[in-house]
C-alpha cells in the first residue's frame, strides 16, 4: 500500500501540470478540469498496481533475508518455492481483476475524458485525425495513424476501399498535415513521405501493383457525419467485445486489424504483468539481502524499465514491420517471468 500510494503520487502529480496548463493559459474551468482529473486515475492504476506489488515483494523479501528469516525457513526444512503459492495465487487475483480494470473501466473513462475535451474546445476538420484509431471522417479513405505531434504523423496508413475485397493501400513512414480552405469548404492536404502504395490487380488478383515514393499528397474531403457531434472510439477506448466486432469489420473489407489484435492482448498481457513481476521479484528480494527501502525501489524500478523497454520495443516491431502481436505483446512477460524461474531454481539449488 505504501509504495502503491508512492507511485500513484508520481503520475498524479506529473499529469496535474498539464491539467494546470489548461486552467491557467486556456482559461478552462475548474469543474471540467476537475472531471478530466477524476476521468485519468483508472489508467493510471494499471501502472501503478504491477509496480507496486514488484517493490512490495523486493521490499519484504529483502528484509526477511537481512534479518536471517529466510536462513530460518531453510533450517526448518521448509522449501522456499512453496512460499511462491500464496503469491502466485494473489498474482493471479491481481490479474484478474486488472483485467477487469482493462476491459471496462479503463476504456470508459479514456472515451469519457475524449469527449470532456472535444467539449472543452472548438471541433475542425484536422481534430479527426487522432492517433490509435480507423478514421473514417473522410471521404473514400480509411486512415491509421500511430503517432501525431502537433501537424507531424507517423507511421501512417490508408485504405481506400473499391469493389469486392481490393483495398488500395497506402503506407508512409512520415507525414505533414496541411488544413486548407477551398470552395468554402474545410479540407486537409497530407503530405506523405518515405512509403508505398500497393493494390490488387483486378484482373490477376494474385497479383499487386506497388509502388514506392518519397513524398506523396493526399487531399481529404469530410465527410457529411463530421458536421455531426459524435465521437467515434479510439482503439484504447474500446473493450475486448469491441474489438472483436471492429476486426471482423475490418477482414471483411480486406483491412488489416493488426492495431485492433495488439491493443486487445496488451489489455491481456499488462494485466499479467504483476505476475511476471512476482515470479522475479521473489527471488531478487532474496538475493539481494538487503533491508533497507532504497535499495527495493532501486531493484523495483531497474526491472520496471526493462519491462517497458522491451514492451515498447515489440510494439515498435508490430507497428513498423506487422509483426505477430499474438507472439511479440506477451513476450516481456515470458522474459521477466523466465528470469525469476532461473533465479528461483538457481537459489534453491544453492
Amino acid at each position: 500500500m505504501f509504495c502503491f500510494a508512492i507511485f500513484t503520487f508520481i503520475l498524479v502529480v506529473g499529469n496535474l501540470v498539464k491539467l494546470a496548463d489548461l486552467v491557467i493559459n486556456k482559461g478552462v474551468n475548474l469543474l471540467s478540469v476537475g472531471k478530466l482529473f477524476a476521468l485519468l486515475l483508472p489508467s493510471l492504476l494499471n501502472y501503478t498496481i504491477p509496480m507496486a506489488v514488484l517493490v512490495g515483494i523486493l521490499l519484504t523479501f529483502g528484509y526477511l533475508s537481512a534479518n536471517n528469516e529466510i536462513t530460518a525457513i531453510r533450517c526448518s526444512g521448509f522449501a522456499l518455492s512453496r512460499i511462491l503459492i500464496p503469491l502466485i495465487t494473489i498474482g493471479i487475483i491481481i490479474s484478474l481483476s486488472l483485467v477487469v480494470l482493462e476491459n471496462y473501466i479503463i476504456p470508459w473513462s479514456h472515451f469519457a475524458s475524449r469527449k470532456t475535451l472535444i467539449e472543452i474546445g472548438s471541433r475542425e476538420p484536422a481534430s479527426c485525425l487522432e492517433s490509435g484509431r480507423f478514421i473514417k471522417e473522410f471521404k473514400d479513405y480509411i486512415i491509421f495513424i500511430h503517432e501525431i505531434k502537433g501537424n507531424k504523423l507517423k507511421h501512417i496508413r490508408i485504405y481506400q476501399p473499391r469493389y469486392a475485397k481490393n483495398t488500395r493501400t497506402i503506407v508512409a513512414q512520415r507525414g505533414v498535415l496541411i488544413p486548407f480552405s477551398s470552395d468554402k469548404e474545410e479540407k486537409i492536404a497530407l503530405k506523405l513521405i518515405d512509403g508505398w502504395s500497393e493494390e490488387q490487380n483486378p484482373q490477376e488478383p494474385d497479383k499487386f501493383y506497388k509502388a514506392k515514393f518519397k513524398d506523396y499528397k493526399l487531399t481529404l474531403n469530410p465527410t457529411s457525419r463530421l458536421k455531426k457531434e459524435t465521437v467515434e472510439k479510439k482503439i484504447k477506448d474500446m473493450n475486448i467485445k469491441e474489438l472483436k466486432k471492429e476486426i471482423g469489420r475490418l477482414k471483411k473489407k480486406g483491412i488489416s486489424a493488426i492495431p485492433l489484435i495488439a491493443e486487445m492482448q496488451r489489455k491481456f498481457s499488462f494485466s499479467f504483468s504483476v505476475l511476471a513481476f512476482i515470479i522475479v521479484g521473489f527471488p531478487l528480494g532474496i538475493i539481494a539481502k538487503r533491508g533497507e527501502k532504497p535499495i527495493g525501489f532501486g531493484l523495483g524500478l531497474a526491472i520496471i524499465l526493462l519491462y517497458y523497454l522491451l514492451m515498447a520495443g515489440s510494439k515498435g516491431l508490430i507497428i513498423s514491420k506487422g509483426a505477430n502481436p499474438y507472439f511479440w505483446m506477451w513476450l516481456p512477460n515470458v522474459i521477466i517471468a523466465g528470469i525469476g524461474v532461473v533465479l528461483t531454481y538457481l537459489m534453491v539449488e544453492r
